[in-house]
């Protein structure tokens, strides 16, 4: 295992459940130092039990990221602590309630942009120094098949991901004369609390685990990834 000051450093959001906590294991497993945010104080804990136990290192930042200050106090602290970022995987999201567009109320809809859409827009807006003095910072989205292919009511979720999609590859337009590469990456229909919530009557057991995910999202993390303003389909 690397020492400590050698590590690359990846910052992990929606890491205490789903694709976001199989992220941060995958990316103790190969070496790199987590810093993982989530809401689930008892959720980081575990996950800190297991990447330690493993010889793994982490660093746990409970926190919301509706509030677009701890985002920005969270971009201080890194710079002062490791003075870079090499890799970003921005994993969480919430799905809102699945309703048609004039139920909609103003209380979910600006839950799923703010989650969704301005929390990454802030993590962009704190992260980018930091990603920028790495050798190689990459940056990960994960979005949804929903921004696309887009039906009937999903008008919240498939907004938020629409308009996510778009900052990113704006924002990957922007890299092209730094050593940052950013991308989307969609996993498709996983085995996760957000995918069971939306299709509660579907056999779970028929889709591939976070932990079969998670290897794709942190390959393109990796210094060797070239492609940047990517969407990404999972291959099963």
């Amino acid at each position: 295992m690397a020492n400590s000051d050698s590590k690359r450093i990846a910052l992990v959001t929606g890491a205490s459940r789903g694709i976001g906590r199989a992220v941060a294991v995958q990316l103790a497993r190969e070496g790199w130092r987590v810093v993982a945010v989530a809401r689930s104080v008892k959720a980081l804990e575990k996950l800190d039990d297991e990447i330690t136990k493993a010889g793994g290192e982490i660093t746990l930042v409970p926190g919301d990221l509706r509030d677009g200050g701890s985002i920005d106090r969270l971009g201080g602290a890194l710079h002062e602590r490791f003075g870079k970022l090499d890799g970003l995987a921005a994993c969480a999201g919430v799905l809102g309630t699945l309703t048609p567009t004039h139920q909609a109320t103003p209380q979910m809809m600006d839950e799923v942009i703010a989650v969704n859409f301005t929390a990454n827009w802030r993590l962009i807006r704190s992260m980018h120094p930091l990603l920028k003095a790495s050798d190689a910072g990459r940056a990960v989205f994960v979005t949804s098949g929903a921004s696309r292919n887009t039906k009937a009511y999903w008008g919240g979720y498939a907004a938020s991901k629409a308009a996510l999609d778009a900052l990113i590859a704006c924002y990957a337009g922007e890299l092209n004369v730094t050593n940052i590469k950013a991308n989307l990456f969609n996993p498709g229909p996983t085995r996760t609390a957000m995918r069971a919530k939306a299709f509660p009557g579907e056999d779970e057991m028929t889709l591939p685990p976070p932990e079969d995910v998670a290897p794709a999202i942190t390959a393109m993390l990796a210094p060797s990834y070239s492609e940047n303003g990517a969407w990404v389909q999972f291959e099963r």
